[in-house]
């Protein structure tokens, strides 16, 4: 997943994109304490923690809807926050009487608005992530490598979805068996080597690892095609198969070098480093 700060009226609003399922997950607190203009999060998180009771209580399904995830907090630790989507946090509005009510429907709004100019014009999602990691100071071979993976992950997942693979869950579980098979540690596993939470793995990995990453993808799709894989079964023996190659490649390379493909290192920033690791 990625963290991507935003704002509405000049208030930070911490959101999340779930890759796997293409959702944007949003902050409840931050929302709640825009709308009710409260001082400070300890305030709004109070508020929000009695409307969840009085939404209990009427029956509301609103609070069944919303989620947790690790987003970073005001002291720069990951906690856990309840998140929304739009379409749960424009019914809650409903419920918190406020004059910014219609402003953040509109902001919403304006948010899924780019993500449908992104479907319909991949481009402009690859223009604003090559910014992002220029921002962030890679390279641009780096980049180069990253936005090719990328294209080579958006082709196996295509035909996934074309061949009786369901997003979300199972996407996850096909991935992870392609990760496990090349690198030899799950992808969970891997994050854990980097120290990453919530961050996307990929955009914490090494040019070799890219590399290496999208090899097991290219050759899982076109074992897939070549044998017209359908269903979970299927496709798992095609990831393993595809996995497999790229560890064939990768032992060869590590025979050779003496060095170590898969890596702990990341690109947090030094003081997110210090964050994270103050917890174990």
């Amino acid at each position: 997943m990625k963290i991507l700060p935003t704002e509405f009226d000049g208030q930070s609003i911490r959101r999340v994109y779930d890759e796997d399922t293409e959702t944007w997950w949003f902050s409840v607190v931050d929302v709640v304490q825009v709308l009710t203009q409260q001082a400070d999060d300890l305030t709004a998180r109070k508020y929000w923690n009695q409307l969840k009771r009085r939404l209990a209580n009427e029956g509301s399904q609103l609070v069944t809807s919303c989620h947790q995830l690790k987003m970073p907090a005001a002291d720069g630790k990951q906690r856990l926050t309840d998140v929304a989507t739009a379409e749960t946090l424009l019914r809650l509005v409903q419920s918190v009487p406020s004059p910014k009510a219609e402003p953040i429907k509109l902001w919403l709004a304006k948010v899924g608005y780019e993500r449908m100019q992104e479907l319909a014009d991949p481009a402009l999602s690859l223009d604003r992530a090559r910014q992002t990691w220029q921002q962030h100071g890679r390279s641009d071979k780096w980049i180069q490598q990253r936005m090719t993976g990328q294209e080579t992950r958006n082709k196996l997942t295509d035909y996934w979805s074309e061949h009786d693979i369901k997003k979300g869950s199972e996407f996850a579980i096909l991935t992870n068996i392609i990760h496990q098979e090349w690198a030899g540690v799950s992808v969970a596993e891997h994050k854990d080597m980097k120290d990453l939470t919530t961050h996307n793995l990929r955009d914490h990995m090494s040019e070799a690892e890219l590399i290496f990453t999208a090899l097991a993808e290219l050759s899982t799709r076109q074992i897939a095609q070549s044998v017209e894989a359908t269903g979970m079964a299927q496709n798992k023996t095609a990831a393993k198969a595809g996995g497999r190659i790229a560890r064939q490649a990768r032992n060869q390379l590590e025979s050779q070098t003496g060095k170590s493909v898969v890596s702990g290192e990341n690109f947090l920033p030094r003081a997110a480093k210090k964050i994270v690791n103050s917890q174990y």
